[in-house]
């Protein structure tokens, strides 16, 4: 297959169904070989379905393309490192990671287990760092590589009842950017996409009201398959001055994302006391302050 992947060879986490398993049929059909990562679990994270991953290599290889599958989770490092040696042994080298695998445990945070905390920021942002880390070697070594993670508005805006979640979603922001920093003198690029898509992961939104109602069916109009073509090319050597971006796809439209940076300052030639912090400053910064919005209340249109 030909394609803008062409020789190339990507792993992608998560890959059994949803979103990575259309970004690794798209990757394939791209020209690229693929290794197929999933662990068969369920959205909590326990294991349901071995085979997922084997039903994804079969689709590809029936359409003539090459891929390989691998079970292991991403929250053993160990595992994350075989991944990385599978591809290598199978295809001879590795060019791109797609950090999709993940689960989910929502809940309010006085309610949150320290089980429900751990279980979720394992899986995403652990598994972002052992995956990216164990290719960092191989992608130093060929002096090139590209990482592509995903992230979520719950993190880089913010959602009810999903800390855990958020926590490790806008982590991953972080991470991508040090990355980026880091290895780019390798020409390594790390980069993010934040997907609007109705699969499993958004399937678990509880529906309690009109409003939930509406915005579910929203999603449900958004497919997997839209988040693939720009995994696709930011894996490719056309996104080689691409790197530390947070970029969200949502149906047909594409974003790049604000990252943090000082909106409004104010300056007390004597320093600040907290009646000055009170009187002076907060009045003056109020203006720039973030309202406590969800990721809804900013995409808040329809999607196009």
């Amino acid at each position: 297959m030909d394609g803008l992947l062409k020789d190339k060879v990507m792993l992608v986490t998560g890959a059994g169904g949803g979103i990575g398993r259309d970004i690794a049929l798209a990757a394939a059909r791209a020209g690229a070989a693929v290794v197929v990562n999933d662990l068969g679990a369920s959205l909590k994270g326990d294991r349901e379905n071995s085979g997922a991953a084997d039903k994804v290599v079969a689709e590809i290889e029936a359409e003539g393309g090459r891929a390989i599958a691998n079970g292991g989770s991403v929250s053993d490092p160990d595992a994350a490192r075989q991944m990385v040696k599978d591809a290598v042994e199978a295809f001879g080298r590795l060019d791109a990671v797609v950090n999709n695998a993940g689960i989910l445990r929502d809940g309010f945070f006085h309610k949150m287990t320290y089980e429900d905390f751990d279980a979720v920021v394992k899986v995403h942002l652990y598994g972002a760092f052992n995956t990216s880390r164990a290719a960092a070697d191989q992608f130093r070594e060929q002096n090139g590589g590209a990482l592509i993670h995903m992230t979520s508005t719950s993190g880089l805006i913010g959602n009810l009842a999903q800390a855990n979640y958020s926590a490790a979603k806008l982590g991953i922001a972080a991470l991508s950017k040090s990355i980026a920093l880091d290895l780019a003198r390798w020409n390594v690029t790390s980069n993010c996409i934040a997907p609007f898509a109705w699969s499993r992961m958004t399937s678990s939104i509880k529906v309690d009201s009109p409003e939930q109602e509406a915005r579910v069916k929203k999603l449900q109009e958004m497919k997997p398959a839209k988040i693939a073509p720009l995994a696709v090319y930011l894996a490719s050597d056309r996104a080689r001055d691409v790197t530390g971006q947070v970029f969200a796809s949502r149906n047909n439209e594409l974003f790049v994302m604000s990252q943090p940076r000082p909106v409004k300052s104010v300056h007390r030639a004597e320093g600040w006391t907290p009646e000055t912090v009170a009187d002076h400053a907060m009045p003056a910064l109020r203006a720039g302050f973030m309202p406590l919005d969800v990721s809804g209340d900013v995409f808040s249109w329809d999607p196009i």
